[in-house]
C-alpha cells in the first residue's frame, strides 16, 4: 500500500488498544545490557552498519535476551513517522516504531522447541533469530533480494550453528505464499506463520 492510500483507508482511522508499528530496516544491532552506553549508542550502530548523518538513533530493552537494541528509525521515506502519529491508541497515545528484528526477537521465548527458529520477510530484507532453550545463538537482518536467496541465508545460519532442520520448526512472522511453505517444508519438519 502506497503513502497516497494513508489517510482514506478506514484501519489507519480507527483506534486500537494496541499499536505496533515494524520497520524493516537492516540499522540495528544488540548490545549486551552491561554493555550498553546511551551516549556512544551512534557509534556503537555505526560500527556495523552505514549511517546518515540525519539518522535518528533510539534504543530499547530486549529483556528475555538481557541486551539492548540500537536502532536508527529513519528510513528513506517518512511513512513510518505518519503511521505512528495517524494510528492511535485508545487512550490517544502514540505508537513507537521498533524493528522487525525487535519483535522477532520477542517471538523466539513463544516457540516451544529446543531449537528455536523466528524469520520475517519483506522487501528484500530477511530478519532471522535462531536460540537453542533459553540461549540466543543469532539475530540478524540480512539483504535477501528473492526468497531463494532468504532460504540461503536461512540455511547457511542452521550449517554454521549445526542445527538440523529437519527435525526443526521454522516460524515466519510475514506471509508466505503457498511455493515458498512448500520449498521450506522440503528441509523443515514443519513451518508455521504466527
Amino acid at each position: 500500500m502506497g503513502p497516497d492510500r494513508m489517510f482514506s483507508t478506514p484501519e489507519f482511522q480507527m483506534r486500537y488498544d494496541t499499536v505496533e508499528i515494524a520497520l524493516f530496516t537492516p540499522k540495528c544491532t544488540l548490545v549486551p545490557e552491561s554493555f550498553f552506553d546511551e551516549a556512544s549508542a551512534r557509534d556503537t550502530l555505526g560500527a556495523v552498519c552505514g549511517l546518515k548523518a540525519s539518522d535518528r538513533i533510539s534504543s530499547v530493552q530486549v529483556p528475555q535476551f538481557g541486551a539492548v537494541m540500537v536502532f536508527s528509525d529513519s528510513v528513506e521515506d517518512s511513512l513510518s513517522d505518519a503511521i505512528s502519529k495517524t494510528v492511535l491508541s485508545t487512550d490517544g497515545s502514540q505508537a513507537r516504531p521498533l524493528p522487525e528484528l525487535w519483535y522477532v526477537l520477542r517471538a523466539v521465548p513463544e516457540c516451544e522447541e529446543y531449537n528455536k527458529i523466528v524469520a520475517s520477510y519483506r522487501d528484500g530484507l530477511l530478519c532471522l533469530a535462531v536460540a537453542q532453550g533459553r540461549s540466543l545463538l543469532l539475530a540478524n537482518c540480512f539483504q535477501a533480494p528473492d526468497f531463494t536467496s532468504a532460504e540461503y541465508f536461512i540455511f547457511l545460519a542452521m550449517k554454521k550453528l549445526q542445527l538440523n532442520p529437519e527435525v526443526s520448526t521454522i516460524c515466519f512472522r510475514t506471509p508466505l505464499s503457498h511455493d515458498e511453505e512448500m520449498s521450506l517444508y522440503r528441509y523443515f519438519k514443519s513451518v508455521e506463520v504466527i
